[in-house]
């Protein structure tokens, strides 16, 4: 067992709950709290927002107008509006006018559909220093609807930890002090005990941040729920953004909320009976295609490994490369086999047979402060398992450690991994000494080292580790800072070398896909506006497995379709999976097999318009996506940032960047410059076809870059056209200076993106 000082006074405070849980279930060191009558919930919409400012302890609840519901419909699009209009240019994640915002859907909690528990959190986040949202699953958002709320905004900043506790069946919302404990997962059951008062445990639900979040910019927010069939607490997470960062910043413990679904959960459809009809083909679809496909319900999102393994998209080795023969000892037959449980359906919420969220439910811990102790982990998920991979190391026991004590500390599993990997072979280089890692040798496939730092980065043990936690564009500084100090050379020069493998875009650390064959994803990561996030644009599966976007025509055209339709799903509430990775039969037949049109028109608009009793078209959708999707790039433009410059990609996610890379797929390359970029290579060293290689991706990312923007009704700057925004009907005078202020700014840019 290892040894991590510090952890004593964590360790002794594990489980101590309240004194003061004592009145209905709540604690009674409340220090404000409301009544409020709960509205009546009508075609998916409450259309109330709770509102809270936490420097002040108040409390208030107002009417969200059919305006903003017109205009941004839900979830991703509250959000934005909420944490846009809170904010200016000048605030920054821990401000205490930083808003951050929870927001379901019009189709969040409708149980009689596929993958309707998901929410969004919202915030200008530390990483990135603009606007940053997450989704996420879980019963949690789905009880604050029934409890009255399309959306909470918290604002401010408590000057001790408290927790919101939004009690629907009495009608009440409280601030009261925070429990006395410093774990967020462990013995939840505890927690959700006492608050449930004489209800059932599934009655309650909570969305909270861990220590990770308090001592890193990558914190994230835990969404917790009861699974009655598994008789313990389970947890999803809001990982990307730092949210959980913002979270701790404002003093906030976590949000509760307590109301018995069985009482009334139903959205109140126009038609409930064609909703429940348009449920059922979509779980019929669910249950002909995913055995015979992706199996996400018996292997989880595990299965992917083997899927980017075999087609060399697998990371290892900070994205160096794709595949491994050591793939075979994590694959995702092995988490279905001998790893997760398969005795229940795995739905994060009610009407899902995906059933997607696998776990292990006997894992005993060997590191850290609970060491020792058996616990059951939720998941990995594919990103948690490749970051691993990543770190060169394959063995389900670090991955399982891993994913557990980053969800326990509230630690965004790929950002933290991402880090190290970066360190890890700056280490390797020669770029890092131990003098730099205070004495730690950053060592590939070694998951001591790997939990050890994630142990200190999560305390925030002074120098190295506390570093790691700011993220990988501030580490790409630090370790420039350091080498110029040692050796004289300008820190800027130095810095260009790191960002050709510091795995980020726009301060957000990559997700965990090997893009370097991929052009489309390059620019699904590229484009994305909150950064290298996948749930933005995901292609890779379509363009390097499938070769469905042959043509850079065909690629823009994705680049523009895709993320406005995946921004819909978190605009209303719903998960993605049932329909990208679940595709209808009858989807070969038709012209753009991607898109997965049938299963749109058959589930997915059918649930639109039995829902709202309209006949909207799969293009009012999209316009409804491009508004809210257009309100965030002009976030970024008005935080300074969003042009062209902060779009450019490093370039390990286009091309090999050093010679080893090169060799390990050297015949493969040989061949790619000799049919693609027609270079005869016969009399060309190994070093002149990287180089040739290297000039030829760049040339491909910005020749795709001009057609996209083209596509999106961006200049080439990546700034809307004024057109755009009057077609979008954002004719706002606020819009418009946001414009051309950036179109003023970017005369000047040098291109170079300076640290967050």
């Amino acid at each position: 067992m290892l040894d991590f000082d510090g952890f004593m006074g964590y360790t002794q405070r594990i489980g101590f709950l309240p004194k003061y849980m004592n009145i209905n279930g709540v604690g009674s060191m409340t220090i404000e709290s409301i009544h409020y009558k709960r509205p009546i919930l009508k075609k998916g919409y409450t259309d109330r927002l709770l509102d809270i400012d936490l420097s002040n302890n108040s409390i208030s609840i107002r009417d969200i107008t059919p305006v903003m519901r017109r205009m941004f419909v839900g979830g991703r699009g509250y959000c934005l509006k909420l944490v846009f209009d809170g904010t200016n240019a000048t605030t920054r994640y821990d401000s205490e006018d930083n808003v951050l915002a929870f927001a379901g859907g019009p189709f969040c909690g409708e149980s009689g559909f596929a993958g309707t528990g998901k929410f969004i959190v919202g915030a200008i986040s530390p990483l990135t220093n603009t606007f940053c949202d997450s989704n996420v699953g879980g019963y949690f958002f789905p009880l604050v609807k029934q409890a009255g709320f399309d959306a909470i905004s918290i604002t401010g900043r408590s000057d001790k930890d408290v927790i919101i506790f939004i009690d629907g069946e009495q009608g009440i919302v409280r601030i009261m002090d925070a429990p006395e404990t410093e774990t967020s997962l462990f013995e939840a059951e505890s927690l959700v005990e006492q608050w449930k008062g004489d209800g059932k445990p599934s009655s309650v639900a909570f969305v909270t941040a861990g220590i990770g979040g308090e001592n890193t910019f990558f914190g994230c927010v835990n969404s917790v729920y009861y699974d009655v069939r598994r008789k313990r607490c389970r947890a999803k997470q809001a990982g990307r953004g730092g949210l959980g960062t913002v979270m701790r910043a404002k003093g906030l413990w976590g949000i509760v909320v307590k109301y018995d679904m069985s009482k009334g959960n139903s959205n109140k459809p126009v038609d409930r009976a064609r909703v429940r009809e348009a449920g059922k083909k979509i779980r019929n679809i669910i249950r002909t295609v995913d055995p015979k496909s992706m199996r996400l319900s018996k292997q989880g999102t595990t299965s992917l490994l083997d899927m980017m393994n075999s087609n060399q998209l697998l990371p290892v080795r900070n994205y160096q490369y794709g595949s491994d023969e050591r793939e075979k000892e994590v694959s995702g037959a092995i988490f279905e086999n001998k790893v997760f449980e398969q005795k229940y359906p795995d739905g994060c919420f009610v009407g899902c047979t995906l059933s997607c969220t696998k776990g292990c439910e006997k894992y005993t811990l060997k590191t850290g402060p609970l060491a020792g102790e058996t616990v059951a982990v939720d998941g990995p998920e594919y990103e948690t398992a490749a970051t691993i991979t990543n770190l060169d190391i394959f063995d389900i026991d670090c991955m399982l450690e891993y994913a557990w004590y980053c969800d326990e500390y509230g630690m965004d599993t790929i950002s933290t991994g991402v880090v190290m990997s970066f360190l890890f072979e700056a280490y390797e280089r020669g770029l890092l000494t131990k003098e730099d890692t205070e004495g730690m040798e950053l060592k590939w496939d070694s998951p001591e080292t790997v939990l050890t730092l994630l142990h200190q980065m999560a305390k925030g043990a002074p120098g190295f580790p506390t570093e790691a936690g700011r993220g990988l564009r501030h580490m790409k500084y630090w370790v420039a800072k350091r080498i110029a100090a040692k050796n004289g050379h300008p820190a800027e020069r130095i810095l260009k070398d790191l960002e050709q493998f510091g795995m980020e875009c726009k301060g957000l650390e990559f997700s965990m896909y090997i893009t370097k064959e991929s052009l489309a994803q390059q620019g699904g990561y590229g484009f994305a506006l909150k950064g290298p996030q996948h749930d933005e644009s995901w292609l890779i599966g379509i363009d390097q497995l499938n070769n469905e976007l042959p043509t850079f025509e065909k690629k823009a055209e994705a680049l523009r379709w895709f993320p406005l339709f995946r921004t819909w799903f978190n605009i209303v509430g719903l998960c993605k999976l049932p329909w990208i990775d679940v595709r209808h039969p009858d989807a070969a037949k038709t012209d753009d097999p991607s898109k997965n049109l049938p299963t749109i028109q058959e589930c997915y608009l059918e649930l639109v318009n039995a829902t709202f009793g309209t006949q909207k078209t799969l293009e009012d959708l999209l316009n409804e996506s491009e508004r809210c999707y257009i309100l965030h790039k002009l976030f970024n433009l008005r935080q300074g940032f969003g042009t062209r410059a902060h779009d450019a990609i490093p370039l390990r996610a286009m091309a090999p960047v050093f010679i080893n890379e090169f060799k390990s797929r050297k015949k493969y390359y040989e061949k790619y410059i000799q049919d693609v970029i027609k270079i005869e290579t016969a009399s060309m060293s190994d070093e002149a076809m990287l180089a040739a290689l290297q000039d030829f991706r760049i040339k491909q990312y910005e020749e795709l870059t001009d057609k996209v923007y083209e596509a999106k009704g961006f200049d080439q700057n990546s700034i809307p056209f004024d057109e755009t925004l009057e077609r979008l009907g954002m004719k706002e005078q606020v819009y418009s200076d946001i414009v051309r202020s950036a179109r003023d700014r970017v005369k000047g840019d040098s291109g170079f993106i300076k640290e967050n």
